[in-house]
């Protein structure tokens, strides 16, 4: 018998029979309860007296001798009726009990057919979401009906998807641009390689000065794999947390990447974090090489502005530079990977370096996000780029911790 229960009890595992036996098992609990309580009720009621009846026999009129069997006939009369009562309440429990057999079974079944409207937008997000794949993430659930929790579940289910969709596509993007970008470095060492192999003549110089440009292009592929390495591992968050004074380090390697042009001013106030100091590293050097690089082309009067402090409880590094004029929306793509502006403004500055890879706003911005902390570009009305960054301060982070 237990085995059977046992069986009974682990046999419905989905969640239209849970609920199911849920509404039978409350149904069951309180028609049980129901007729306990009526039982309990009839059974202490006292019997009352119709309507019309003579009066108990018990009443003797005065002068009327009373007879000698009168009290064996009240006991039997009494008796009987205690028995007749005893039976029409084995009778209502009976007839009651098995009605409350009847309506459980009755409640099984709807509870059945309820469960199952319930379950219906679940059925159907299911079925939805089994067809959704990496190649058809803009399909969406879109369930209709009102604003309830499965609807709002759903709707949550389509925002996941939606960045899912975002996710997949910079994803691609950036694999797409980054192939680009390390072919282009191979296509020119291997046309150097393929020049220098054709001329059977070649003379030492030749040969030197294509080993030479090769080099530069081996140095430019490490660049770029460094700058993609910087950026995967900004992304994954960060390892440790030291203290660390944005100050400090601008004032370290600002000079750096100014090479002595552009003009560079610098208001250097306190600005204690914990955060990582390679990366914090990093994107102070970004920045600044990033406003040195991309500024006025040489001949002309340029600058950079950089300013350091605490505004509003936050570490806050700001940096400025001169250069053309930007449109506002070149502006909000500047963080994604291998955005580069044109026109007149991407003029390298001597002393920059090279040419930008275009990663170094998406590494300050994977830098900043990964610190949990905040950036944002704008453009300058006279020309140039605005660039301010936001972290969180040490304090903050020991008290959130």
């Amino acid at each position: 018998m237990r085995s059977v229960v046992r069986v009974a009890l682990r046999g419905p595992r989905s969640i239209r029979w849970r609920l199911t036996l849920l509404y039978s098992a409350l149904f069951a609990v309180a028609g049980a309860v129901l007729l306990s309580f009526t039982y309990v009720l009839v059974a202490n009621s006292e019997p009352g007296v119709r309507a019309g009846s003579p009066e108990p026999r018990d009443t003797v009129t005065k002068g009327i001798p009373e007879h000698p069997d009168a009290p064996f006939v009240a006991q039997y009369v009494q008796q009987r009726l205690s028995v007749q009562r005893d039976e029409q309440l084995q009778q209502l429990l009976m007839e009651s009990g098995i009605a409350l057999a009847v309506m459980i079974v009755v409640s099984v079944a709807l509870g059945w057919l309820m469960a199952g409207r319930v379950l219906d937008p679940l059925r159907t997000m299911t079925a939805a979401a089994r067809r959704i794949s990496a190649d058809n993430l803009h399909e969406r659930l879109a369930v209709p009906g009102p604003d309830d929790e499965l609807k709002a579940m759903a709707d949550t289910f389509d925002a996941v998807l939606a960045r899912l969709e975002g996710a997949f596509e910079a994803q691609k993007q950036f694999v797409a641009n980054a192939s680009h970008e390390l072919r282009t470095p191979l296509t020119l060492q291997q046309a150097l390689v393929d020049v220098a192999l054709a001329d059977p003549d070649a003379s030492a110089g030749t040969l030197r000065a294509t080993c030479v440009r090769v080099r530069a292009a081996g140095r430019e592929q490490e660049r770029l794999i460094d700058a993609l390495l910087t950026l995967a591992r900004s992304q994954q968050g960060l390892e440790r947390r030291e203290f660390v004074d944005l100050a400090e380090v601008v004032r370290e390697r600002l000079p750096e990447a100014g090479g002595g042009r552009p003009c560079v001013e610098a208001e250097l106030g306190p600005a204690p974090l914990l955060g990582d100091p390679q990366l914090i590293e990093r994107l102070v050097v970004n920045l600044a090489d990033n406003a040195v690089r991309h500024n006025l082309p040489e001949g002309e009067e340029s600058w950079v502005r950089v300013w350091t402090g605490v505004d509003g409880g936050w570490p806050v590094l700001r940096i400025e530079n001169s250069g053309a004029v930007i449109g506002a929306d070149e502006v909000r793509g500047l963080f994604q990977p291998f955005r580069r502006l044109g026109g007149a403004r991407v003029v390298r500055a001597r002393g920059a370096g090279g040419a930008g890879l275009g990663l170094g706003l998406s590494i300050v911005a994977a830098v900043v996000a990964a610190h949990g902390g905040g950036v944002v570009a704008w453009a300058r009305e006279g020309g140039g780029l605005g660039v301010e960054v936001r972290l969180p301060a040490a304090a903050r982070l020991t008290q959130g911790s």
